[in-house]
């Protein structure tokens, strides 16, 4: 079904297409990720136990010609910790000067690994080259990720790299989501936190999906915040990686995705600065002469990138748009729909 206000909205308040019934246009179609079904998932309560399952799947995986996506966090360095000797795949932002540290961090663990090191260098020439081919295969605009793991993809194929390693889904299941996992959320308050960007303030012709949220909420005006992040933050995530990897004709593996916590997640240690506590907990045996780093997002400079951009121009946008109150994050949404919009509308045909 073609509903092109809905999947703008919706593209601008989850980074996604939520329902998977619409389409922006004729001839696009998107598919949203596919849930790992209940009795797939690993459970573990343990650092141990999560190290036992990464082993248990990857042991399999080793015949095969290896890479990973290797970050300077926990998630990817901890998997680089079972896969000695392969080739490993690092961003290289702005000529290396941006977030320079990570950097640093993602060329210990190489090293500790024993890993050939590839780097994979991303300005906005790259991503300007690559994020039309990712949006015609997804059929809408994407995530600020996903030009450069496309980007990381193709270059690891051209390697002969045969199925590609990621840490992605740490954050999902182990509490790595720390500012939403923040405080117990009253309802309103949480679709205004959880939404990028609201589409009224936007779109001329926007629709309202807080609909989405109607079957978290719970009694005395609360929401059940962990079960929403569980549905929706995972699926948006998880689909980004896959559609970068798909359109390179790459396979890749996350070792974290198919986890779950066997007892409830503990709040009170993630609010007290300890999130993904049994992430933690394992880095500090697998590394144990240097810190455990902080958690930080995968970096893309939007910030850079869009500093002195104006702001959408098409009919669809409203036009009394401040942009300096912007992000760079949701600036990249603007831009993304926007030129998304231009490639496929049909008035442009």
């Amino acid at each position: 079904m073609i509903d092109t206000n809905f999947c703008m909205s919706s593209y601008l308040a989850f980074r996604y297409i939520i329902e998977k019934q619409y389409d922006f246009f004729e001839g696009l179609h998107h598919e949203n990720y596919p849930s790992v079904l209940e009795n797939e998932m690993k459970l573990v309560g343990t650092a141990r136990e999560i190290d036992a399952a990464i082993e248990e799947q990857i042991a399999p995986l080793r015949k095969k010609k290896c890479g990973i996506l290797l970050s300077g966090g926990m998630d990817s360095a901890i998997v680089a910790s079972y896969l000695p000797g392969i080739d490993a795949y690092t961003f290289r932002f702005l000529g290396g000067e941006y977030q320079k540290d990570e950097l640093e961090r993602a060329q210990y663990y190489a090293k500790q690994n024993n890993m050939r090191l590839h780097y994979v260098d991303i300005d906005w020439s790259v991503i300007d080259d690559c994020l039309d081919v990712i949006m015609q295969r997804k059929g809408a605009p994407v995530h600020s990720i996903e030009p450069q793991i496309y980007a990381a993809a193709k270059q690891a194929k051209n390697d002969g790299i045969e199925l590609m390693f990621i840490g992605d889904g740490s954050d999902y299941v182990f509490g790595g989501m720390d500012g939403l996992l923040s405080k117990d959320w009253d309802y309103d308050a949480w679709i205004r936190r959880f939404i990028y960007l609201n589409p009224e303030e936007i779109l001329r012709n926007p629709v309202d999906v807080t609909y989405v949220f109607e079957k978290y909420k719970r009694a005395g005006g609360k929401v059940d915040f962990q079960k929403c992040m569980d549905d929706i933050a995972t699926e948006e995530s998880y689909g980004s990686y896959s559609n970068a990897f798909e359109t390179a004709g790459l396979a890749y593996f996350d070792p974290y995705a198919i986890m779950k916590m066997s007892q409830p997640l503990d709040l009170k240690r993630v609010r007290n600065g300890e999130s993904k506590y049994l992430i933690r907990e394992l880095f500090s045996t697998k590394y144990p002469d240097i810190p455990v780093p902080n958690k930080l997002p995968m970096p893309r400079p939007v910030d850079i990138y869009f500093a002195n951009w104006e702001g959408p121009k098409r009919k669809e946008f409203r036009s009394d748009l401040n942009m300096s109150s912007f992000s760079g994050n949701q600036k990249w949404l603007l831009y993304c729909l926007e030129r998304f919009l231009n490639l496929y509308s049909p008035e442009n045909k």
